[in-house]
């Protein structure tokens, strides 16, 4: 069985995402994580020559690296700009330059306006440059998909001229995202068997949704390394995503297998997230929300039925659980679902008007989670045991210009009265320190807030309903509560309200 080398340039070709920047630490975070958690083979961190903050970043990475014998998979794009590159790899404390060169002669004659021998020449020059200053050297060939396509014959000569040269690796980029299938296979199986002795890496684009399927046809077709990124970002559609690509190797290319752990994907893909506000889909998969989520009771259903609606990729690889939504296709199956997570048991009877009221909310756009099944049930059983036992009497929120924004809160809890003043960073922020005062006295832990997401309606009005959505996270599980008002704050109290009722639950 073959290793296929894993080459993540999220911090490099990741950043060039629209809107996208790490932040010095977060670039270190991040190269720590992908080669020692993750266990990616080697990554791509920056651009030379870029800024103050680029520099700063990459010599930040490199000495951590170098402290701990990780230099050697720690590469950074070079240009061919007569050695300014190879000064910034120095002064950056880089040892591998991924040297960016043109692979097809549309991009060799258009841009650069050079011949042939002359690329070649300076090429050459740039690596031998490199060798003596003990940086090695992989080459990109930029537009290499086109080369391929309409000047097969200069992308030879390319390689005939270079195979003697010291280098690592070739990189092989469909830069503008282009290739089908049929071509990645074709074309990548073509240059490996007519260079056995070389390296070569697939590096692809997403532009038309067939990232995934062109990588996948390179490592079929005998690539020996893939570039990726997390979460899919890149410049335009993004580059191959990382966790869709390592389950595909591993479930699918039963010769090939690589070195990147699972179930450290997911939690990598949420900092990411985090680090950068691009979100991630909820139908992305591997790592979106809503991959290991079954909504359709039949197949709720069929689960419990000798897991008939499972399939090889199950969330445990990924250290993530499988959870059953709630809505007007739920079904019963469903409903069992959430209420033994919650620990309850309801009769056929009863179950059947649960169910009944949650299709009637699906009818009206309404989301609904298990945690909202204990109001559900009190609302249509009028059941004592699930009537609120914490109520948010009132509450005063005070902003003022230059003084730190305050509030007043009278919770009641349990039939008792309690009140408490806070400041914070904004009113809701004093709001949940207030909250944390009164609970702290209770000797009640809050749950971390670790994410706040405010959404109105496409094309509404100023005075439109706005809903908040929190996730909470303790130490036994995550879960996420919902508030409805035209003011945004007033919404989130709502929500944060449902998650007191949780927990005292």
């Amino acid at each position: 069985m073959r290793t296929v080398e894993i080459m993540d340039t999220t911090l490099r070709d990741g950043e060039q995402t629209s809107g996208v920047s790490f932040s010095t630490s977060e670039k270190l975070t991040l190269a720590k994580l992908l080669l020692e958690e993750l266990g990616v083979d080697r990554i791509e961190i920056a651009s030379a020559r870029v800024s103050k903050g680029e520099l700063h970043a990459v010599q930040g990475i490199t000495e951590w690296a170098q402290n701990n014998q990780l230099l050697h998979r720690v590469e950074v794009l070079t240009f061919l700009d007569e050695g300014k590159s190879l000064e910034w790899m120095q002064t950056a404390g880089a040892k591998v330059q991924n040297l960016l060169t043109k692979g097809s002669l549309n991009h060799l004659t258009h841009q650069l306006k050079q011949k042939p021998s002359d690329h070649f020449k300076k090429i050459e020059e740039s690596v031998y440059a490199a060798q003596s200053q003990y940086v090695n050297s992989n080459l990109y060939l930029e537009d290499w998909s086109n080369g391929m396509r309409n000047s097969k014959d200069y992308v030879f000569d390319y390689l005939d001229c270079v195979q003697t040269l010291p280098i690592k690796r070739i990189l092989l980029p469909d830069t503008l995202g282009v290739l089908t299938f049929d071509e990645a296979y074709d074309f990548v199986q073509t240059i490996v068997q007519r260079y056995p002795k070389l390296h070569f890496d697939f590096h692809g684009h997403n532009d038309y949704d067939l990232g995934v399927a062109n990588a996948t046809q390179a490592v079929k077709a005998g690539i020996h390394g893939l570039h990726l990124t997390l979460n899919g970002m890149g410049e335009r559609a993004g580059n191959v995503p990382l966790a869709s690509m390592v389950a595909v190797i591993n479930d699918f290319i039963p010769d090939a297998t690589v070195n990147i752990d699972e179930k450290a994907l997911y939690r990598v893909s949420k900092l990411v997230e985090t680090f950068t506000g691009f979100r991630i889909p909820a139908n992305k998969p591997i790592v979106g929300e809503n991959v290991f989520t079954q909504t359709a009771g039949v197949h709720a259903d069929g689960d419990r039925k000798k897991n008939l609606y499972f399939n090889d990729l199950l969330p445990e690889r990924f250290g993530r659980k499988r959870s059953y939504a709630l809505g007007k296709t739920s079904g019963k199956a469903n409903i069992e679902k959430n209420l033994q997570e919650l620990g309850l048991q309801l009769n056929d009877a009863d179950i059947k008007k649960v169910t009944q009221r949650i299709i009637e909310l699906g009818d009206k756009k309404e989301r609904v989670t298990g945690d909202d099944l204990p109001y559900i049930i009190s609302d249509v059983l009028g059941s004592e045991d699930y009537e609120k036992k914490v109520q948010i009497n009132s509450y005063v929120l005070t902003h003022a210009k230059g003084m730190n924004p305050s509030t007043t809160v009278s919770l009641n809890i349990k039939g008792k009265d309690f009140e408490a003043i806070a400041s914070g960073d904004g009113q809701y922020d004093a709001f949940i320190n207030a909250i944390r005062l009164i609970f702290n006295k209770q000797a009640k832990d809050i749950p971390d807030l670790t994410d706040y997401a405010v959404r109105i309606p496409p094309g509404s009005d100023s005075d439109a309903l706005c809903e908040t959505t929190i996730t909470w996270k303790t130490k036994e599980k995550e879960f996420k509560t919902r508030g409805l008002d035209s003011d945004q704050t007033v919404s989130a109290i709502k929500a944060t309200e449902k998650m007191l009722n949780i927990i005292v639950q």
